[in-house]
């Protein structure tokens, strides 16, 4: 029935601040859409922003910011990863570490977000890199 994620929701307290960090880091690109509303666009998918305390309507029952953990794919190799990371001063909580993601074996490392959500950024491990989308 489901084919993929379209997009997400993340409560954030201050989209300034989540926009500079998603597009610096993560090469992520902004889109405004609707009456001044803001995403963040990658691949196929996006994510749309929400102040918290001032969500756009419907929303989740309790947004709260800092309450995701995400795990995003790129084509880089993780070392090229880590040197980006460190060049944008972004500490890095775990990692590099192997785990399974949904198609098969990955190699993560974990950082945090503005607003503490925590970021999982992978390389698909073997062969089933060749399908991976939009790279980090």
């Amino acid at each position: 029935m489901i084919e993929r994620l379209d997009h997400l929701v993340l409560t954030v307290a201050d989209i300034a601040r989540t926009l500079d960090f998603y597009q610096r880091v993560l090469g992520m690109q902004h889109e405004t859409f609707g009456q001044g509303r803001s995403a963040l666009l990658f691949g196929q998918q996006k994510f749309n922003l929400h102040q918290h305390g001032h969500e756009f309507e419907p929303k989740a029952k309790r947004p709260t910011p800092g309450a995701i953990d995400l795990c995003l794919i790129t084509r880089w190799p993780i070392a090229a990863v880590l040197e980006h990371l460190a060049e944008q001063g972004v500490e890095i909580e775990e990692g590099p570490v192997p785990r399974t993601g949904a198609t098969g074996p990955i190699e993560s490392v974990y950082f945090r977000d503005p607003d503490d959500n925590l970021i999982e950024v992978s390389r698909l491990l073997g062969d089933q890199h060749t399908a991976c989308g939009q790279a980090v």
